[in-house]
């Protein structure tokens, strides 16, 4: 059996095949929508939660706040990247309460700005399990049903999640899991 001359492959096929390629892939890279445009320096790394001041009353001689735990996402499309962090005051025994900050703009010569509180120190809660996927924050809240309850063990919990609308979080509590089991 005899091959047809034109499905034979040479070189130059593949030489011809491989410029179209190249010719397409520069051509996307070249183009862009007009409204597209580049982000402002310094605005594509996520601030560093470390370098933040936090609004916490830590008490007389406290050290600087410590953060627990950080994630970070472009929350308002804005192609800069904001970061949420879990801080709370040092301390030496129990669980001092815990917030929930979402800081924005920084740089290399200033420090994160705060954007959002969404869990204050004065809610007395401890705060675990942060995460973001998309622009959702999700996280558990620890708390305590009285004074009598030992600090070291919060008897009440809640899965919350926020979500990024209309140009601020909204909380969206998790359903109640058994009962009395709330924060």
């Amino acid at each position: 059996m005899t091959e047809l001359p034109h499905t034979r492959t040479r070189t130059a096929h593949w030489l011809a095949t491989a410029a179209a390629l190249a010719a397409v892939l520069g051509g996307t890279a070249l183009l862009r929508p007009a409204t597209a445009t580049p982000a402002p320096a310094g605005t594509d790394r996520a601030p560093d939660p470390a370098r933040a001041h936090y609004p916490l009353d830590c008490g007389r001689g406290a050290t600087k706040p410590e953060v627990l735990d950080s994630a970070s996402a472009d929350f308002d499309a804005d192609g800069a990247t904001e970061t949420v962090a879990v801080v709370r005051c040092r301390a030496h025994g129990g669980t001092p309460p815990s917030a929930v900050y979402v800081l924005a703009g920084s740089t290399a010569d200033r420090s994160p700005r705060l954007a959002a509180t969404l869990v204050e120190q004065r809610e007395g809660m401890s705060v675990q399990d942060l995460g973001v996927r998309g622009t959702t924050v999700s996280a558990t809240l620890l708390g305590y049903s009285s004074a009598e309850v030992p600090r070291c063990c919060p008897d009440r919990h809640r899965k919350v999640k926020w979500e990024w609308d209309e140009g601020k979080f909204a909380l969206r509590p998790g359903p109640v899991a058994g009962g009395g089991v709330r924060v």
